[in-house]
């Protein structure tokens, strides 16, 4: 007698875990599952329109401090909410944000309630100095306090968020050729579509340049948030060129508002444009002119003349007992010389025939004489702002199905001749044509589009979020609606045919009635023969209860 003995080699992967696909199936297939299934389709669908909703919903966050200690997140995060004011800490950055609606709102908030607290500014640094701190600790305090104290100064110009400034003071030196000047420099994060103007610049090199001594505003360099250089350089232009330009700039604006007051009540706003060129003369010239005149007039004359014998038949005079009575040493001849300018005749000449004869008492003469010439002083000065050259140019908007006569067109020139000051002698030209304006230029006339307003993004958010919603609701959540009501009314007049009024709480059908072996045979359905035991159990327990003891008695035999 000879067995053969069979081995069988356990699977490696038990069964239940040898097709998960298959496995899979086998639970949709399952009728509680399949029943259960298009509820939990339809949950998850308005757990999807949820999420959905939330995520555009939310506002765009703006941050409101990047690095604060622990005790100031808390206390910020305290007063926020107790505002009514969401607040989010990235976890990453650590920086707190609110939305962007609420950004205002919330820095006024803080502000009045002195929060953040952990971070001194300005000079209350300097409260916070130790006894017997080193004098190189106490000067970069003291920097430290002067750069935060001007970048809140700065941060008060509306354009500008935030500001940084950052002060390079050497040591003082008792040598003259060591010393070094200061400098500055400032970084600035400007508001979103915010500029700073030429003036708006200079005003903050300005403030930089005086809040330090010995700094010069040429030594101050001012960078915004993207890099770009705001300050120009001590050879760049200079302010005499700025001063130039900003003249020429205000008599062409001058210019272009008279021609927008003459032509907006003509023509309409919008219907027209204007462009003035103003060759303005900045030169200032000055000019001093002497002239004389040939003849003097004598303004004073000084000298003397001596004679040399005492007039016929004078008294003696005198003092008496003085030396003035004593009589004069001998007297020698000479020839009288005349003085340089005067009208005596020259050494050797001889007296002119008809002229006056010589004082024979007259021996010599010394006379200084000084002459005014006729002076003429004329100082000139030409003061700049003088306008060599005019142009300007107008262009019109025809009308939409006419055009402009030359004849008006003409008016319109002479108009504007008159307005701008027309000048033939310094070759002014004046324009004046008349056209069909392009489409793009209508629309910036009229204003800025609809796309660009502030409320556009919030409203497209808002409205994006609903129509999801409304999707998932009608092409989700009501067709599942319309099937599972459509398959319960479907089966109400198949149970009624059977006895089965309808289902139970868990979905399986029930029966009404005494239900017998027959209706229990004739049963063709799962679900109906399920209601048909049921219905059986129901009215027979105590035949149930045999049924299934024999069933099990035979189980076991």
């Amino acid at each position: 007698m000879s067995t053969a003995l069979t081995t069988t080699t356990p699977p490696l992967v038990p069964e239940r875990f040898a097709n998960p696909l298959q496995q899979i199936r086998g639970v949709m297939a399952q009728p509680a599952v399949r029943r259960s299934l298009p509820m939990a389709l339809m949950i998850a669908l308005i757990g999807a329109a949820a999420l959905a909703w939330m995520t555009l919903a939310t506002p765009p966050q703006k941050t409101l401090f990047t690095s604060l200690p622990d005790s100031d997140k808390a206390a910020v995060t305290s007063a926020l909410d107790q505002a009514n004011i969401s607040s989010h800490i990235d976890s990453g950055t650590g920086a707190l944000t609110v939305a962007e609606e609420d950004y205002s709102k919330a820095r006024m908030l803080l502000a009045g309630q002195g929060l953040p607290k952990a971070a001194p500014g300005g000079y209350a640094i300097l409260d916070q100095l130790p006894m017997g701190v080193s004098r190189a600790v106490e000067g970069e305090r003291l920097r430290q306090a002067r750069e935060t104290e001007l970048a809140k100064s700065i941060e008060e110009i509306d354009a500008i968020a935030e500001a940084r400034v950052h002060l390079a003071m050497p040591e003082a030196s008792v040598f003259v050729r060591d010393n070094a000047a200061p400098s500055a420099s400032v970084i600035v994060k400007l508001q979103g579509g915010r500029s700073l103007s030429e003036a708006q610049v200079a005003s903050i090199i300005n403030l930089v340049a005086s809040s330090v001594p010995g700094m010069k505003p040429e030594a101050v360099t001012i960078v915004d948030q993207l890099g770009a250089l705001l300050s120009k350089a001590g050879g760049e232009g200079g302010p005499a060129n700025d001063e130039r330009l900003d003249f020429q700039r205000r008599v062409e604006d001058k210019y272009r508002q008279q021609l927008s007051q003459l032509l907006t009540p003509l023509v309409g706003a919008g219907n027209f444009t204007a462009e003035v060129q103003a060759d303005v003369n900045l030169d200032e010239m000055q000019a001093t002119r002497e002239s004389y005149d040939k003849d003097g007039v004598l303004r004073a004359e000084t000298g003397n003349w001596t004679g040399n014998q005492a007039a016929p038949g004078a008294a003696p005079g005198g003092i008496p007992g003085a030396l003035s009575n004593t009589p004069p040493p001998a007297s020698q001849l000479q020839t009288p010389q005349a003085a340089n300018g005067a009208s005596g005749a020259p050494a050797g000449a001889q007296p002119v025939a008809g002229g006056p004869a010589p004082d024979a008492m007259k021996q010599s003469d010394q006379f200084q004489r000084a002459y005014d010439l006729g002076r003429e002083v004329s100082v000139t000065r030409n003061a700049p702002g003088n306008i060599k050259r005019l142009s300007v140019a107008v262009l019109l908007r025809d009308p939409d199905k006419t055009r402009r006569t030359q004849m008006e067109i003409g008016q319109i020139t002479d108009l504007v001749k008159s307005t701008v000051g027309f000048d033939a002698n310094r070759q002014d030209q004046v324009t004046v044509i008349s056209r069909k304006f392009a489409a793009t230029a209508l629309a910036d006339a009229d204003g800025p589009a609809w796309y660009d307003n502030a409320w556009l993004p919030m409203v497209a958010r808002n409205v994006t979020a609903i129509l999801i919603a409304l999707l998932v609701l009608f092409l989700g959540v009501r067709p599942l609606a319309k099937a599972l009501m459509k398959k319960r009314d479907d089966a109400t007049p198949q149970f009624a045919a059977s006895g089965i009024t309808g289902v139970d709480e868990s979905g399986q059908p029930v029966m009404s009635g005494p239900v017998s072996l027959d209706q229990l045979e004739s049963s063709r359905g799962y679900d109906e023969r399920i209601g048909a035991v049921r219905g059986f159990t129901r009215d027979n327990p105590t035949r149930a209860a045999l049924a299934v003891r024999d069933m099990i008695k035979a189980d076991t035999k």
